[in-house]
C-alpha cells in the first residue's frame, strides 16, 4: 500500500517554526511547532500581534520582503529564546507577490555558546594583557651610566613576543648584555623568554660558561626538539672596554663600527636546545675604543618584506648604521621608520616577526 504525504504534514513535522502572511501582513498559516508555542488562535492577526507586540519592530524583514521581493534574515528574541528569522516572498505564476513565508530557527544554544566563547575570550585577553605587562616589565630598566650608553627597541609582532633583550650589571666593572630569539611566537614563545630571564646566571663573567649552564638547565626540563632559543651573549668591561662574547645560534651577529673600523662579530654555535649533549660554546674577545658603536638585532628587522617579497636586508640596515651620526635611540627609531616605509607597514600589528634591536656606544 502506498502512503501519500501531504505538504502540510511535512511542514508540521518540522522543528522550525513556519508561518505564512498575506499581503496585509496578517497571519494565514502557522505550522504545528509554532502553534504549540503560541497557545492560542493567531490566524487573521497581524504578524507582530502573535508575540504580544503592538507595532512592528524597526528591522522588520516581513515588510522588506513585501516591498521589494527580496529574502531577508534577522535575529529575534522571543521570550527567553533566540531565533534566526528568514522572510521570503511567495509569488504567483505571473510573478506577483501574494504573501510572505517566514521560517524561525531556534539558535538559543548557539547564542549561549557564543556568549560563553566571548566571555572566555575576554578572560583570555585579560590574561594576555597581564602576560604582556609582565613581559614588558622584564625589559632592562637600569642601564650603564659610566663609559657607555645603551639604547634598545622592542616591538613584538603579536600580543606576546618571542624576542628578548636584557642588560644588567654583573659587578662594578662588568655589564652583561644578550639578545635572544625564541622559536615561534605567542604565549609559548613568551614563556620561554620568562624561562630565559629567570634561568640565565648573571654572576658569571664568561659568556660561554653562562650559555653552557643555560643549555644544561634547558635540557633538564625535556622540551621538544623543535623548541629552541638563540642567544648572543656579551660581557663588557667598562674600564678596559674589552668585549667578551659567545653565540648560541643567533644568526644576526652584532656589528662593531666607528673608530675601530667595521667588524661583524661572527661566531658559530648551536641554539639553546636538546640537540646534543655538549654544545661546545667558547669565548671570543675584542677591544673597543671611544666612539665605537655595537649594534645588536634579531632577524625581524632584516626580514621585513615589501609587496614584491623583497627583504629590507642587511645592506639597507648597514647603510643607515654607517651613515647616521645621531644619538643611538634616534638611529634605532630611524631604522624602524625606514623599514616600515620600505614594507608599507603602518603599525606593529602588521609585523610577521618581532623586532628587537640595541645600540651600544662607548663614550
Amino acid at each position: 500500500m502506498t502512503s501519500r504525504i501531504r505538504k502540510n504534514d511535512i511542514i508540521d513535522g518540522m522543528y522550525d517554526w513556519v508561518r505564512v502572511l498575506n499581503t496585509e501582513c496578517n497571519i494565514v498559516y502557522v505550522n504545528k511547532a509554532m502553534a504549540e508555542y503560541l497557545e492560542g488562535p493567531v490566524i487573521g492577526k497581524k504578524y507582530y500581534e502573535a508575540f504580544n507586540k503592538s507595532e512592528p519592530c524597526e528591522n522588520c524583514v516581513s515588510r522588506k520582503s513585501l516591498a521589494d521581493g527580496g529574502t531577508y534574515e534577522k535575529e529575534e528574541v522571543i521570550g527567553d529564546r533566540y531565533f534566526s528569522v528568514m522572510s521570503s516572498p511567495v509569488k504567483d505564476s505571473s510573478g506577483q507577490i501574494i504573501g510572505i513565508v517566514e521560517v524561525f530557527r531556534d539558535i538559543t544554544k548557539l547564542k549561549h555558546l557564543q556568549k560563553k566563547i566571548m566571555e572566555q575570550n575576554d578572560e583570555m585577553q585579560d590574561d594576555l594583557d597581564m602576560a604582556r605587562r609582565l613581559q614588558l616589565s622584564m625589559l632592562p630598566s637600569k642601564l650603564p651610566e659610566r663609559n657607555l650608553k645603551i639604547s634598545f627597541i622592542y616591538k613584538p609582532s603579536k600580543m606576546l613576543g618571542g624576542d628578548f633583550i636584557d642588560v644588567f650589571e654583573i659587578d662594578r666593572d662588568h655589564w652583561g648584555m644578550y639578545i635572544a630569539d625564541v622559536s615561534g611566537h605567542g604565549v609559548l614563545a613568551s614563556l620561554f623568554t620568562v624561562f630565559l630571564r629567570s634561568t640565565i646566571d648573571k654572576n658569571i663573567l664568561s659568556p660561554a660558561e653562562t650559555l653552557t649552564k643555560l643549555y644544561k638547565e634547558f635540557n633538564k626540563i625535556g622540551f621538544d626538539t623543535d623548541l629552541y632559543i638563540t642567544v648572543f651573549y656579551s660581557v663588557i668591561n667598562i674600564n678596559t672596554m674589552e668585549l667578551t662574547f659567545s653565540n648560541a645560534g643567533h644568526n644576526v651577529c652584532p656589528v662593531i663600527f666607528g673608530n675601530s673600523g667595521f667588524k661583524i662579530l661572527r661566531k658559530p654555535g648551536i641554539p639553546i636546545s636538546n640537540w646534543m649533549d655538549n654544545p661546545g660554546y667558547t669565548d671570543s674577545r675584542v677591544c673597543l675604543n671611544k666612539g665605537d658603536r655595537v649594534f645588536y638585532s634579531s632577524d625581524g628587522i632584516v626580514e621585513i618584506k615589501n609587496s614584491l617579497k623583497q627583504q629590507f636586508g642587511e645592506e639597507r640596515l648597514l647603510d643607515i648604521l654607517l651613515s647616521e651620526k645621531s644619538e643611538p635611540c634616534k638611529i634605532l627609531e630611524n631604522i624602524v621608520a625606514r623599514a616600515f616605509n620600505f614594507a608599507g607597514i603602518k603599525s606593529t600589528d602588521e609585523l610577521e616577526d618581532d623586532i628587537t634591536m640595541a645600540l651600544l656606544e662607548i663614550i
